[in-house]
This record gives C-alpha cells, structure tokens and sequence, in this order.
C-alpha cells in the first residue's frame, strides 16, 4: 500500500459537515445501553478495495458495538469528492444522529494509500492529502465526546497524535512504514482482514475488549508479514483510556 504524493495539498474546506429501561429484577430504572455511530469513509476512488473494506468495517463495527446506532457509509468517486472534508462532516453529522453526546461512541473508519503526510484523497480529477491537524479540525466539530479513529494507509501512525483518553487511535501502520493489501482484486488490505474481519468479527461471541482485539489483530498482520516476506508495518493504538472503559462496561 506504499503510495507517495507529491501533489499540492488541497487547502480543506470545513463546514458544520433515551429510552429508559426498567431492570427485570429490581424494578429501578437501569442505564441506557451504550450506543455507537459508525462511519466509514473511502477515500482512493480508482481501487474497490477501499469502498469494500469500508463497508465490512462498518458492518462489523455495527454488530459489535452499534446497537442500533447510525451506520454511514462514503466513497469517493471517479466523478469527484463524497468524503472529501465537507463530506466528511456531513457523514460525521448523520452518524450521530439519536446518539448521547457524552454517554455514546463514534466510529470513524478512514481506509486509502497514505503517505508521511497523511491519508491520500482522491476523487475525479482531484487528488491531496488529509494532514492530521486537518483531520483534528474535522472531528472536533463531532458533538460526540468519545471516539474511535481508526486509519488504514500506510505510515497511518502519524494520527496517533490525535490520541487522547476520549479518542482511542488506531493505524494499520506506524509513522515510517507502508502497510499492504491494496492490490486488485482485494476486499480487504492485510490491516483490514486481520482486525475487522477477523480478530473483531470473532469478539462478537467473546465480547473482548477493543485493545485485546487489536493485539490479536496486530499478531495476524505480523504473521502475514513475515509469510509474504514483507517489514513489519507496525500497526498501533493510542489513547483512549475513557473510551475503553465506556466500551467494556455491561
């Protein structure tokens, strides 16, 4: 998934993109459960790899944590952006759409090439990059306190920045190496297979924590890694200790 852009980086363009139970037992009113948005973005228009591996994120994201929760799903086109940086927030305002702004949880998925700069965008004849500073200024007009952000692109691990106790981050690869699995063909790249489709897809039933979930995953990459004779990509999680502990609670 080694991909470098040299081209002119697009200056981004940003706009403003409870029911009660009764506990069986008790009779006393019981905590809402925890509900979560999901968010899916494609950003790379010429590879159907993206648009793939973002629609089974989110619809394994969705099974495990959504609970009932928006799912919204963007791919960039050959005719031009739908999840460039407007898009992007419109997709984030309808994602939160019935959510708790500070009870529930975003998912935001972002899968495309990448470079040390950021995650590539492309749509019709427009190309660029989402530096990570643009990318904060995106998700803080999220009304949604705790988040997920999780980047599949190579030298991803320049996001971790944007890790904090209410935002976990999670890359497909460290700041100074390519990840892989974007050829033709693919539905997923080698990130994507190992932690949506299979390490989170087999938590459904286990109901594991989100950082076990990830360790696994990072041990299925690295073993295709080293089968398919390639260095290591290094995925990696930051932050996000509120987040974790809201996504264990019952």
């Amino acid at each position: 998934m080694l991909f470098w852009l040299f081209a002119r980086v697009r200056k981004p363009v940003f706009g403003l993109l409870v029911a009660l139970s009764i506990d069986p037992v008790s009779g006393a009113l019981a905590a809402p459960s925890l509900k979560a948005g999901v968010v899916a973005l494609a950003l790379w228009s010429q590879q159907g790899v993206f648009l793939s591996e973002a629609k089974g994120a989110a619809h394994v994201l969705a099974a495990r944590y959504g609970h009932g929760g928006p799912v919204e799903i963007r791919s960039n086109t050959r005719k031009g952006f739908a999840a460039g940086p407007v898009g992007m927030v419109l997709a984030i305002r309808s994602a939160e759409r019935g959510l708790d702004p500070a009870r529930d949880v975003l998912f935001v998925v972002l899968t495309s090439h990448g470079s040390p700069q950021g995650i590539a965008e492309k749509g019709g004849d427009q190309e660029g990059i989402l530096p990570p500073a643009a990318l904060r200024r995106l998700l803080a007009a999220s009304k949604i306190r705790r988040k997920v952000l999780i980047v599949s692109a190579c030298f991803a691990g320049v996001y971790t920045s944007l890790a904090d106790p209410d935002m976990v981050v999670i890359t497909a690869a460290d700041a100074d190496h390519p990840s892989f699995g974007c050829q033709a063909g693919a539905r997923w790249t080698y990130f994507g297979d190992a932690f949506f489709n299979q390490a989170l897809r087999q938590s459904l039933a286990g109901r594991e924590p989100l950082d076990r979930v990830f360790a696994h995953a990072a041990e299925l990459v690295r073993a295709r890694e080293v089968k398919d004779g390639f260095d290591p990509s290094n995925p990696q999680m930051a932050g996000g200790a509120n987040v974790l502990s809201a996504l264990a609670a019952p």
